[in-house]
């Protein structure tokens, strides 16, 4: 039976037809993820886009476990699944069937299916660990594997004439860690340089979600979604998500630097496999 401290929903795939009529408070709760990093809490979001699930893990002066939901029908969280942890808070540990792994801020990690036991702990309940997770349907048991700040691939894009400056840590691509169809990362905006993801890009293999952090308070990101020849925008805020469907472009531009983890699920690991759509091309 999942606990008090576990909380989840479930988010069901809607196409472009829908979205087209929706206003703003129903893109919003269709789209928008605005519960992440609840003190105390491990929260999920269960999407049917991929059947990803995007979700956070702050444990403050008790651990918390990484328990199953009634949706996944399976004993263990991590059965049929793989899960993707990246820390933007205090020190954190994660102990997963026995092994642990100590994660600073930014650091990431990968644990496979089929590990029964996931427990998240904060080092300093003063300063709690802020575990963001992405989880996706695995099909292969490989190694659990720590991606430190340095084990990432970096990319850097963009410049300030652009105002887009920015560099790309791929965290958990194929050339750094073995998954199934898992992929995430950090991007980080240089001061000064506002927009991310340009030219705007959509990739009908795989969804993707957008997580916004290190946004000051009074700052706001807006995120552009939709077709491209027709798209939608929605404001978020410091530490929210906005689910990003196969057929949506995904950029954004804000009020001032901040960063986001992408995380991604579909039927390739190519990270490459996008099509791309220049401003001039956008209505």
């Amino acid at each position: 039976m999942m606990s008090n401290k576990t909380e989840y929903e479930v988010r069901y795939a809607v196409g472009q037809r829908e979205v087209k009529g929706y206003d703003t408070t129903e893109l919003r709760n269709t789209f928008l993820v605005d519960k992440l990093m609840s003190p105390g809490k491990v929260y999920w979001v269960y999407s049917h886009y991929e059947r990803f699930m995007l979700g956070s893990a702050v444990p403050t002066d008790s651990p918390l476990v990484l328990e199953t939901l009634d949706a996944l029908k399976a004993e263990h969280f991590l059965d049929r699944r793989e899960l993707g942890i990246i820390n933007i808070g205090g020190d954190g540990t994660v102990v997963a069937d026995g092994e642990e792994f100590n994660l600073a801020r930014e650091e990431a990690l990968y644990i496979a299916k089929g590990n029964k036991t996931v427990t998240f702990y904060s080092n300093d309940p003063a300063k709690p660990a802020k575990f963001y997770l992405n989880s996706a349907p695995a099909h292969h048991a490989y190694s659990n594997k720590k991606i430190a700040k340095g084990d990432a691939k970096v990319l850097h894009l963009g410049g300030q004439d652009t105002s887009n400056e920015r560099d790309i840590n791929q965290l958990m691509i194929n050339t750094v860690v073995e998954t199934c169809q898992l992929q995430m990362g950090l991007t980080r905006l240089m001061p000064g340089s506002v927009w991310n993801t340009m030219p705007a890009h959509q990739h009908d293999r795989r969804n993707e979600v957008y997580f916004y952090l290190d946004l000051d308070e009074g700052q706001a990101v807006c995120h552009i979604m939709g077709e491209p020849h027709e798209t939608r925008h929605i404001f978020v805020q410091n530490e929210q998500a906005v689910l990003s469907p196969p057929w949506s472009i995904h950029c954004g531009v804000g009020t001032s630097n901040y960063a986001f983890i992408w995380g991604m699920a579909g039927e390739n690991l190519d990270y490459g496999d996008m099509d791309s759509y220049p401003p001039d091309q956008l209505r």
